[in-house]
C-alpha cells in the first residue's frame, strides 16, 4: 500500500528498501535490526539527520541507509543480520536486489558532479578568512612567548618540541573549522556532500580541502623540515616558524595552490608513494613467514591446537573453542540484545499472557534448567541468566512507572514464556553452531588474518598517548618487532603505575628514584687543580639543583659512593669528601706515577657520566597526565629498560607495571607474561590503525612464539627451534644449506607438515585429510588367512 493516500498515491524509498528486504509475502525474510547510521546525531529514533535506523520484519521503519548499514562492517549490516539469521542464499537474494535497482535507478537518473559543486559562496570565504586571522595570530602570540622564554613547557619536551605541537595542534584545528564551516553553508543536494555523508567516496576532509583549505602538510608527523639551511625553502627568512614557511597551505584546491604551497604539497605527497612501495615489500615478506611458521597448525578431533608432529600449541582453540567466521558482536557468536528484540518482534505470541518483571527472571532460570540446554557451557548459561536479569529489572521499573493503567503496563516491552524460550534455543543454536569444526587450519587462517590487515598500514611512527615528546613505534615496523622477537627495540617504554596516582608531587619523587641522573647534571663545576707536590680533581656539587631534582637521598657520601663503585675503578682512599658540597679525587699515583697528568685528563672526561641517583638503563622517565575524568591521574613513562628495577623502586605498584619489549618481560615475569604482552602490543598497534583483529588468530601467534617454553621470532632462527623438519625448512630460506647439512649429518625427515607433503605430492594431514575412511564391504569375501609357517613351528 502507498504511504501517502491524498491528495495522491506516493511511496517512499523506505518501502521500496523494505521490499529489497523481503519482497512479498512469501518471504522467511523478517530481519530485525537497531544501530546508528554515520550521520547520527545522539537523538535514538528522532535524530534530525535521519539517521537512527530501525528496521523492523523487514520494514525500514526510520533512518536512511548508507555505507555503515549496508557496508563491510559486520554489527550494523543489514545484510550480515540476513546472513547470520536466515543464510546466505536470501542474503545473497537481497543484494542483488539491491544491486539490480541501484543500477537502473543511476541509469536513468544519473548523478554528476562538477566544478560548481566545489564554488565557495562569499559568506564561507569571509568564514575562512576569519579563522586564518585567528589562527595565525594565536600562532603569532606562540612564538613571541617562545622567543620572551614565557611559553609553558609540555612534560618531557624542550620549549622548541612544545612550540611545534602547539603549533601543529592549532594549525590543524584551522582545517577542521573551515571543514565544518563548508558542511554548514553546503545544500544539501550537494553532490560531493551526498557522496561524502552516504560513505560513497571521499570524506570530509576532501570536501573542506576542494573548498576551503588544504590545510598543514605533515612529514614524518611533523611540519615541514629544513631542506636548506635553517628553512624550509629559500623563499623565507632563516629561521622563521611562521605557518606559511613549515608547510600550511591556506588555500584551497578550487582557489589554486602557491608555488611554495604546491611545493610543500608535493613531498608530502611523495611521501606517501615511498610508504607505500617500501610498505608492500615489508608486508609480503612479513605474511610469508607468518604463513610458514602457522601453515601446520590444525584443530584436532579433542579440540586443542596441534602441530604436524601432534604437539600441542594451544589446548583450547582461542581459549573457547569458537570459529570466528560466525562472530556476531567483537569475540561473540550471538549479539545477544539483537537476538530477543528479533525473537520479540518475529513471534508475538499474541495467545501468551504477558510476564511481569520479576516473572523473566524465574521463567529463564526454569527453562535454562531443562535438558536441552544441559550440555551448553558455563559461559552461556551465566550470560543468558545475566542478560535475562538485566531485561527483568528494566521491564519491572518501566511496569511500576505505570502503576494505574496495568493492562497497559503490561504490553510495554511486551514478553512472554514463549519467546524467552525461543530466544534461549536460537541463542544455544547460534553457539552451538560457531564451535571449530576439526581439521580448519587455524594456523593459515591466523597467518592470513594477521598479514592482511599489515598491507593497511603506514610505516609512520606516532606520539605516545599523554605525553607529546615520547614517540613510540606504531604500524609495520612494530608488528615486524614484535614477530621477530627482537632483543632490542627500537622504542622501549615501560608504563608504570604509582601508588598516589593524584598527587604530582608524589610523581615527581617517583620520578626522581627512576631517571637516571649524572654527576654532570648536580655539579656547578668539575676542576682540575695542579700544586707543586699534588694535583686532583675538585668537584662543587650544585645543592639547589639536587634540592629541585628531588633528590633526597642524594648527598657528597652517596656520590663518592657512586663514584668508588663506577667502571672507574677508584678506590675509597681517592675520593675524598671535604664538606657538604665539595669532592677530592686523586689519580692512583701506585698505578699512574709516571702518567698522572693523562689519568687526570681520562676522568675529567668519564667523571660527569657517572650515575648518582637513579636507573642506568633508564634514559629518561616522564610523568603523563590523564585528565580525561576530570581529576587528574598521574602515571610514569619509563623510555629504556630495566623492567625489574622499576617494579621494585619505591612508589610504584609492581603488579601493574607493563614493559613493551617482550624479551624483557619474558626474562623478568616468565613465559606466560611474554604471551600475554605479545598479544596486548598487536593488538594495540591493530586498534591503533583503526583495524580489529579477532583476538583467537593473535592468541595462536603468541602460543606459537611461545609454546616451547621461550619466547622464539617466526625468523628461519624460529622456524629452525619450532620444527625439526628438512623439507620445511630448505622451503623457506637457505635451500642448499639445509639440504646439504641433511645430507652430510643423515637426518630424517618423517614428511608430517603441509610443505613437506605438497613437495612430495602427497594429501597433507589438514581438512579433510585429517581423518581416516574405513571401508565395510560386506558383499565381498575375503580369502582365508593362511598359516604361516613361523607359527606352526611355535606350535601356536
Amino acid at each position: 500500500r502507498p504511504a501517502i493516500l491524498k491528495p495522491r498515491k506516493l511511496w517512499t524509498g523506505k518501502q521500496i528498501f523494505s521490499l529489497i528486504l523481503k519482497p512479498n509475502s512469501l518471504s522467511i525474510v523478517n530481519a530485525n535490526l537497531s544501530t546508528k547510521g554515520r550521520n547520527y546525531t545522539k537523538d535514538t529514533d528522532m535524530c534530525v539527520k535521519d539517521s537512527w535506523v530501525v528496521i523492523r520484519n523487514s520494514q525500514l521503519l526510520c533512518g536512511a541507509m548508507d555505507k555503515g548499514t549496508l557496508g563491510s562492517g559486520t554489527k550494523n549490516c543489514i545484510f550480515y543480520v540476513i546472513l547470520r539469521d536466515f543464510g546466505e542464499d536470501h542474503a545473497i537474494r537481497s543484494m542483488w536486489r539491491l544491486a539490480r535497482m541501484a543500477s537502473y535507478f543511476m541509469m536513468n537518473h544519473g548523478f554528476s558532479f562538477g566544478i560548481g559543486d566545489v564554488t565557495p559562496s562569499r559568506k564561507l570565504l569571509e568564514e575562512k578568512q576569519k579563522l586564518l586571522e585567528n589562527g595565525y595570530r594565536k600562532c603569532d602570540e606562540y612564538i613571541a612567548e617562545m622567543k620572551k622564554g614565557t611559553l609553558q613547557c609540555q612534560p618531557g619536551c624542550t620549549a622548541e618540541q612544545t612550540l611545534e605541537a602547539v603549533m601543529l595542534k592549532e594549525l590543524s584545528s584551522i582545517r577542521e573549522l573551515a571543514a565544518k564551516a563548508c558542511f554548514r553553508e553546503l545544500h544539501p543536494t550537494n553532490s560531493a556532500l551526498i557522496m561524502a555523508q552516504s560513505g560513497s567516496k571521499g570524506s570530509n576532509i576532501n570536501i573542506s580541502q576542494m573548498i576551503a583549505c588544504v590545510g598543514q602538510q605533515a612529514i614524518n608527523g611533523k611540519r615541514v623540515p629544513n631542506g636548506f639551511e635553517d628553512r624550509a625553502l629559500p623563499h623565507f627568512e632563516k629561521f622563521s616558524k611562521i605557518p606559511a614557511a613549515r608547510g600550511f597551505v591556506q588555500n584551497s584546491f578550487y582557489s589554486g595552490l602557491t608555488p611554495t604551497e604546491f611545493f610543500f604539497h608535493t613531498m608530502a605527497g611523495r611521501e606517501g608513494l615511498v610508504d607505500t612501495a617500501v610498505k608492500t615489500a615489508e608486508t609480503g615478506y612479513l605474511q610469508r613467514r607468518l604463513v610458514k611458521c602457522l601453515e601446520d597448525l590444525v584443530v584436532q578431533y579433542d579440540d586443542t591446537v596441534r602441530n604436524a608432529i601432534g604437539e600441542v600449541v594451544e589446548f583450547t582453540y582461542g581459549a573457547d573453542g569458537l570459529d570466528p567466521v560466525y562472530m556476531e558482536v567483537k569475540n561473540k557468536p550471538v549479539d545477544i540484545e539483537r537476538q530477543f528484540m528479533h525473537v520479540r518482534n518475529s513471534l508475538p505470541c499474541r495467545d501468551e499472557l504477558p510476564l511481569r518483571g520479576e516473572e523473566v527472571i524465574s521463567v529463564g532460570k526454569q527453562i535454562l534448567a531443562k535438558s536441552e540446554f544441559s550440555k551448553c557451557s558455563a559461559s552461556f548459561h551465566r550470560e543468558c541468566q545475566i542478560f535475562l536479569e538485566n531485561f527483568g529489572l528494566r521491564l519491572a521499573t518501566i511496569q511500576r512507572l505505570y502503576r494505574n493503567g496495568s493492562k497497559v503496563a503490561m504490553e510495554v516491552e511486551r514478553t512472554t514464556a514463549g519467546q524467552i524460550e525461543q530466544f534461549l534455543l536460537q541463542v544455544r543454536n547460534k553457539y552451538s553452531k560457531a564451535i571449530t569444526e576439526p581439521g580448519t587450519a587455524v594456523g593459515a587462517l591466523a597467518a592470513q588474518s594477521i598479514g592482511e590487515p599489515g598491507t593497511q598500514m603506514t610505516l609512520k611512527t606516532f606520539h605516545f598517548a599523554g605525553v607529546a615528546s615520547m614517540n613510540i613505534t606504531q604500524g609495520v615496523p612494530r608488528i615486524v618487532e614484535i614477530i621477530n622477537a627482537s632483543k632490542a627495540i627500537s622504542t622501549p617504554i615501560i608504563t608504570a603505575e604509582i601508588e598516589n596516582e593524584t598527587s604530582m608531587e608524589f610523581a615527581r619523587k617517583v620520578k626522581a628514584r627512576i631517571e637516571k641522573t649524572t654527576l654532570g647534571e648536580i655539579s656547578s663545576f668539575i676542576e682540575q687543580v695542579y700544586k707543586t707536590d699534588d694535583c686532583f680533581l675538585l668537584i662543587k656539587l650544585d645543592l639547589d639543583r639536587i634540592r629541585v631534582l628531588g633528590l633526597e637521598e642524594v648527598n657528597a657520601e652517596t656520590i663518592r659512593y657512586s663514584i668508588c663503585t663506577s667502571k672507574l675503578k677508584l678506590k675509597q682512599d681517592n675520593v675524598d669528601v671535604c664538606g657538604s658540597s665539595i669532592i677530592t679525587i686523586r689519580p692512583d699515583s701506585t698505578k699512574h706515577s709516571h702518567s698522572l697528568n693523562a689519568e687526570l685528563q681520562r676522568l675529567t672526561t668519564a667523571i660527569p657520566n657517572v650515575v648518582v641517583a637513579g636507573l642506568p638503563q633508564v634514559s629518561r622517565a616522564v610523568i603523563a597526565v590523564d585528565d580525561s575524568r576530570g581529576t587528574p591521574k598521574y602515571r610514569l613513562c619509563v623510555e629504556g629498560c630495566g623492567l625489574r628495577d622499576v617494579m621494585a623502586t619505591f612508589g610504584v605498584i609492581g603488579s601493574k607495571t607493563k614493559s613493551n619489549n617482550i624479551i624483557e618481560v619474558y626474562q623478568t615475569l616468565g613465559i606466560e607474561a611474554a604471551r600475554t604482552t605479545i598479544m596486548t602490543e598487536i593488538t594495540e598497534v591493530m586498534e591503533g590503525h583503526g583495524m580489529s583483529v579477532d583476538h583467537r588468530h593473535i592468541m595462536l601467534l603468541a602460543s606459537q612464539m611461545t609454546s616451547r617454553g621461550e619466547v622464539l621470532g617466526i625468523t628461519r632462527h624460529g622456524l629452525a627451534k619450532m620444527r625439526e623438519s628438512v623439507f620445511n625448512l630448505a622451503s623457506f630460506e637457505k635451500t642448499a644449506d639445509h639440504l646439504f647439512d641433511a645430507a652430510y649429518y643423515g637426518q630424517t625427515d618423517s614428511v608430517d607438515g603441509v610443505s613437506e607433503r605438497i613437495i612430495l605430492g602427497m594429501p597433507a594431514s589438514i581438512g579433510t585429510g585429517l581423518f581416516k575412511l574405513i571401508h565395510n564391504h560386506n558383499d565381498t569375501q575375503l580369502e582365508p588367512i593362511k598359516e604361516l609357517i613361523f607359527n606352526m613351528v611355535l606350535g601356536e
